[in-house]
C-alpha cells in the first residue's frame, strides 16, 4: 500500500465517480481503476459498492475512509514540516464550521491570520451539528472544527479550545422610537411571529423548548441559510433567535436586544492532538492568543 493508492481511492470518495476521480489525479481513468482494484486486492475487501457508472462506500470502505484521510494528512503534515524548515511559507487551512462559528468567530479570526500570513490559504466546509464537526476532524476530513454547544464542549480524544461564549438575543427590526437595549422576558413573545432555522442549531432548540413551555410564538419562515435570517428580519418577515455576535451583521435597521434567562453558544475550536500541518498549529495558536485576551477560559 503506498500514498498514490490512498490519494486515489479518496479522489474517488469525495467525487463520487472514477471517471471525476481520474480527472482531478490528472490519471487515466484505467490506470485510477486498476490501482483502487489493486488496493482492494491488497486488503482483502471490495472498497466501492459498483452499480452501472454510480460508486459508494462499502462497509469497508466507509471503516478505511477514516484511517486513509489521517494518513495522507500525517504525511502531508510531515511535508510541510520540511518545507517550513527549506524556508517555505505557504499552507492550507482546512476547517469544519457551523454555521453561527463560520459567521463569528472564524471570520475575525480569518481576517486576522491572513493579515499576518497572506500566504495561508483558507477551505472552509460547512456543518450544520456539533456530532457532524467532531466527525469531520475525528476522520481527518479537516483539521480544525468550528463547533457551537449549548455548554463548554469537552472531548476525550480531541483537543479543546474554548473561544467564545455568544449570549443569544432577540434579532428583530428596529422600530423608530421603540426602547432600545432593553432586556426581553421571552414570556412576553407570545403571538411574536419567528424566522428560524433548521433542528440542529442551539437557536432552533431555544426556541422549540420556548413553544414547549407554552409561549405562543408562530414560526412563519423555516431557512436552511441562517446567513438569511437577518435579511428576513429586516424585511419584516418576523423576529429571530440569534448570538450576539451577529450584532456587526444586523445594520443600523435591525437591533439584537438581550434576552432574560436565554443561554449562551459556546464556540470552540477542536483539532487532533498531534500531526497537524504548521499552518494548522499555527492559526490555533493565533486563535489561543484571541480566546485569552477575550477571557475565554483556557483548552479542556
Amino acid at each position: 500500500m503506498d500514498i498514490r493508492q490512498l490519494r486515489q481511492f479518496l479522489a474517488v470518495v469525495d467525487t463520487g465517480s472514477f471517471t471525476k476521480a481520474a480527472e482531478a489525479m490528472l490519471v487515466a481513468q484505467p490506470s485510477l481503476s486498476q490501482t483502487i482494484k489493486g488496493l482492494e486486492r491488497e486488503l482483502g475487501v471490495s472498497l466501492f459498492n459498483r452499480i452501472g457508472r454510480t460508486v459508494s462506500l462499502s462497509e469497508a470502505g466507509r471503516e478505511f475512509e477514516g484511517p486513509a484521510r489521517l494518513a495522507v494528512r500525517d504525511l502531508d503534515a510531515a511535508k510541510a514540516h520540511i518545507d517550513r524548515l527549506r524556508g517555505l511559507q505557504s499552507g492550507r487551512i482546512e476547517i469544519a464550521a457551523m454555521p453561527s462559528p463560520s459567521i463569528e468567530p472564524l471570520t475575525a479570526l480569518m481576517a486576522s491570520f491572513a493579515t499576518s500570513h497572506p500566504q495561508i490559504a483558507f477551505a472552509v466546509d460547512g456543518t450544520f451539528t456539533v456530532d457532524e464537526t467532531i466527525d469531520a476532524v475525528r476522520h481527518g476530513r479537516v483539521e480544525i472544527g468550528f463547533p457551537g454547544s449549548r455548554g463548554p464542549l469537552r472531548l476525550t480524544d480531541l483537543d479543546v479550545l474554548p473561544v467564545s461564549a455568544q449570549p443569544l438575543m432577540l434579532a428583530r427590526r428596529r422600530e423608530p422610537g421603540a426602547p432600545r437595549d432593553t432586556p426581553v422576558d421571552p414570556r412576553t413573545l407570545t403571538g411574536t411571529r419567528f424566522v428560524v432555522s433548521h433542528s440542529g442549531s442551539l437557536m432552533r432548540a431555544y426556541v422549540d423548548e420556548l413553544i414547549a413551555d407554552g409561549v405562543g410564538i408562530e414560526i412563519t419562515a423555516e431557512v436552511a441559510h441562517r446567513t438569511s435570517i437577518i435579511p428576513l428580519v429586516r424585511a419584516g418577515v418576523g423576529t429571530a433567535v440569534l448570538p450576539s455576535a451577529w450584532q456587526a451583521f444586523a445594520g443600523a435597521d435591525v437591533e439584537l436586544v438581550p434576552l432574560l434567562g436565554a443561554p449562551s453558544l459556546h464556540v470552540s475550536a477542536i483539532s487532533r492532538p498531534e500531526g497537524l500541518t504548521p499552518a494548522a498549529a499555527a492559526f490555533l495558536t493565533a486563535t489561543a492568543k484571541v480566546a485569552a485576551s477575550a477571557g475565554t477560559t483556557q483548552p479542556t
